[in-house]
């Protein structure tokens, strides 16, 4: 049931994309079950607010094809390896979500009926209507395509009203705020200035088939506890890439 007391959120349905490497903790590779769990928390806070979630998570944390191409391996092997590696990490998070008793489907692209139900769009409206939460797994299906194109495509085929971008930092910055502590983030950015200026929020195709459909982007930090909810309701810090005139920092 929606949280009564909970703040109001413009959005009814929403695509939350987050990378492979936030399921690592502070490991340096594969997951870190307490990491999967805290991130089913932050979902669970937002399932509670009546929202449509859908969900796209990257494979880095196992396997990235990118780099086993740049070790040799054929680029669409490699990349099918990755697209596995995404299913891995989609059933630990239905497991964690579960076991908070939120009702989850693991959607793959490519069929695998033993652990996954095979990507079919109607279907999967209406577990949303039904407030499931959808976990799209093997990205396209198809390689040289990354899991920011998959969770592009997957929103707007979902009518989803924004992306939600979990990053390690709150927003989009000029430079690596990491290694620049005078890095600059913006507030609003918009799609050209986002490839102009080669800002990494997501990569060319998925940033250009966002802008296509008008669908916006938005950028916060996925360690920062309650910050997916309260994005939702307006509050937080974070970065929103949109169609509109050039924002400022």
């Amino acid at each position: 049931m929606p949280d009564t007391d909970a703040p109001a959120t413009k959005y009814n349905r929403v695509m939350l994309k987050i990378s492979g490497e936030a399921l690592m903790g502070d490991q340096s590779y594969g997951l870190h079950p307490p990491t999967v769990e805290r991130i089913a928390r932050e979902v669970k806070s937002v399932h509670d607010l009546g929202v449509e979630i859908c969900m796209v998570i990257g494979g880095g944390n196992i396997f990235r094809g990118l780099q086993g191409s740049a070790q040799g391996m054929e680029r669409t092997t490699a990349d099918y390896m990755g697209m596995l590696a995404t299913v891995m990490n989609a059933l630990a998070m239905q497991s964690a979500l579960e076991g908070l008793n939120i009702h989850t489907r693991v959607i793959s692209a490519i069929t695998m009926n033993e652990v996954a139900e095979p990507y079919i769009r109607r279907r999967a409206v209406r577990h949303l209507e039904k407030k499931r939460v959808c976990v799209f797994a093997a990205g396209t299906g198809n390689p040289f395509f990354t899991t920011d194109t998959a969770a592009t495509l997957r929103a707007n085929e979902m009518r989803c009203e924004a992306i939600f971008k979990g990053t390690k930092v709150d927003g989009v910055y000029d430079s690596d705020p990491v290694r620049n502590p005078d890095a600059k983030r913006y507030d609003r950015v918009t799609y050209d200035e986002v490839l102009q200026k080669r800002l990494g929020v997501m990569d060319a195709s998925a940033i250009a088939l966002a802008r296509e459909n008008n669908l916006p982007i938005i950028v916060f930090s996925l360690d920062e506890p309650g910050g997916f909810r309260g994005i939702l309701a307006g509050q937080g810090t974070y970065t929103e890439v949109h169609g509109g005139p050039p924002g400022t920092a």
